[in-house]
Order: structure tokens, then C-alpha cells, then sequence
């Protein structure tokens, strides 16, 4: 019984073998169709691949998506990060070109005031108010600074001294509208002409000179400075030139309309000018 049980086992091996091989054989074999069982395990797994491949490439396909997004987010705020900086560092830089430009202008300005005492003033604030419109600079009593000494940048004249303190002082500027900011000038001709800045046209951002001689000649483009007849500023301290001259309702005087060579509204740097003392007021009289 043992032994039949054995050789029933070995014809089974046996039989198996020879079915696997007549399989693969058949599998192998050039044919048009595929026979059923091969039919349903191609579909099959057709099928399952179907169903799991495309969710998966989808999921796939989503995480490489939202990995680029966030790449690309990262990529854009370094940028933006980085044009801030750009951005700062090129107004700090305008700034100090323009600052050393002016400074540079002023030094050469020096020059033509080698005549004057000078000090040099940062400007530390602005009233912007239209009627009344200053600065406050970073020099007063301690440095020297007095009422009425006039102040220039390196295009020209912009005010003078309105009040001091120890370590500030107020500076009124020309365009100031007030009745008592006056400046006495000189308009440069074959022979000089006189007349009073007595306003400031606030549409054109010219100034305006009155009470000229209506028998004088004053055309556009002559130059006008202070004329130290007042004997408040230095003579000679450059203001603008002649736009424009019209007479008056009366025909007795002339007004001319002048283009400061200063600007008043982008003012950091000022030099404040002191008038040389008479004799009579060195003396006390």
C-alpha cells in the first residue's frame, strides 16, 4: 500500500509536468486568438490596471503639481525680496548722488563768496503752510546765525533769517506771501535797475518785482540779484531771471515776473551768508 501511494505521487509529478509543458507549449504557439483563460487574465489585469493606474497617475500628476506651485512660490517671494532690496538700495543711492551733487555745488559756490562769511545748514524741517512757508535749519546763535542774513543754495537765493535760537533757526523763504517780505534787487542791464520782490505767483512759481520805473527797460532773460541798497543782504546774491514784464493799471511802473534759479520745494543743504557791517555799525553808531 505504501508503495502504490509512491508511485501515485510520481505518476501525479509526472502528469503535471506534462500538462505545464503542453500549456507552454500552447501559450507559445503562433496563434490569431488567445484562448479564453488567457483572455480573462489579460483582462483582468487590463482592468485592474485601468481602475488603480489612472487614479494613481492623477494623484501622481496633483503632487508634482502642488510640489511646482510651491517651488515656484518660494522662487517668487526670494524675488520680490530681493526687488525690495533693489528698490531701497537704489533711492538710498539717488539720494546720496543727489546729496554729494549738491554738496559738490555748494562747495563750489564757495568760491564766488570768498568775500562773505558763510555757514553751511542742513535743512531739519518745513512748514508746508502756502501763506507761510520756512524752514528750520540746524545752525542759530551758538553758530553765529542772526535775523535777516540771507540764505542761498548753489542755484541762488532762497530766503533769509526769520528768527533764531540757540541751536535752529527759522528761515523765510522768497515765495513767502507776506506783505512784509520784501527783498530789494537789481536787474542786469546796460546800467542796473532797481525794483522790490513783493510777492510770489503761486500758478506760474514765479516771483514778482514791483515799483520798476516804467521809463526803465527790462526785458526777459535779464538777471537779478540783490543790490545791497537795503542794507540788509550782501549785494550781488544771485535770485533768477526776467520772464516776463507788464506795466501797471496806471502806466507809471512796470512789474516783471522772475524764475527763480533756486527750487524751494527740494531744499536739504543751505549756506547762510552775513552782510559785511558798515563802518557806522562796527562803530556802534
Amino acid at each position: 500500500m505504501p508503495q502504490f501511494f509512491k508511485n501515485k505521487r510520481l505518476i501525479i509529478l509526472l502528469s503535471g509536468i506534462i500538462i505545464l509543458v503542453a500549456l507552454i507549449g500552447f501559450s507559445l504557439r503562433e496563434r490569431d486568438q488567445l484562448s479564453w483563460p488567457e483572455q480573462f487574465v489579460k483582462d483582468t489585469a487590463g482592468f485592474a490596471q485601468m481602475v488603480f493606474a489612472k487614479p494613481a497617475h492623477l494623484v501622481s500628476n496633483l503632487v508634482e503639481n502642488m510640489r511646482d506651485l510651491l517651488q515656484t512660490y518660494e522662487e517668487n517671494k526670494i524675488l520680490k525680496e530681493r526687488l525690495d532690496e533693489y528698490a531701497q538700495i537704489k533711492v538710498k543711492a539717488d539720494r546720496l548722488e543727489k546729496e554729494n551733487a549738491e554738496l559738490k555745488a555748494l562747495i563750489d559756490k564757495e568760491k564766488d563768496l570768498a568775500s562773505f562769511t558763510i555757514h553751511h545748514a542742513s535743512v531739519i524741517a518745513r512748514d508746508q503752510d502756502r501763506w507761510q512757508e520756512t524752514l528750520t535749519i540746524d545752525k542759530g546763535e551758538v553758530q553765529g546765525i542772526k535775523k535777516d542774513m540771507a540764505v542761498i543754495t548753489a542755484n541762488g537765493m532762497i530766503g533769509k533769517i526769520k528768527s533764531v535760537g540757540k541751536i535752529t533757526s527759522t528761515v523765510q523763504l522768497l515765495s513767502t506771501v507776506d506783505r512784509t517780505n520784501r527783498t530789494h534787487v537789481a536787474i542786469q542791464g546796460e546800467h542796473d535797475i532797481y525794483g522790490l520782490i513783493e510777492g510770489f505767483d503761486v500758478e506760474k512759481q514765479q516771483l514778482i518785482i514791483k515799483q520798476i520805473p516804467a521809463e526803465e527797460k527790462v526785458e526777459k532773460g535779464m538777471d537779478v540779484i540783490t543790490s545791497g541798497l537795503a542794507n540788509v543782504f550782501p549785494k550781488g546774491l544771485y535770485i533768477g531771471k526776467i520772464e516776463k514784464v507788464e506795466p501797471d493799471q496806471y502806466g507809471l511802473t512796470q512789474t516783471a515776473y522772475v524764475k527763480p534759479a533756486a527750487n524751494f520745494y527740494n531744499l536739504e543743504n543751505v549756506i547762510v551768508v552775513e552782510r559785511e557791517m558798515t563802518a557806522s555799525e562796527e562803530s556802534g553808531e
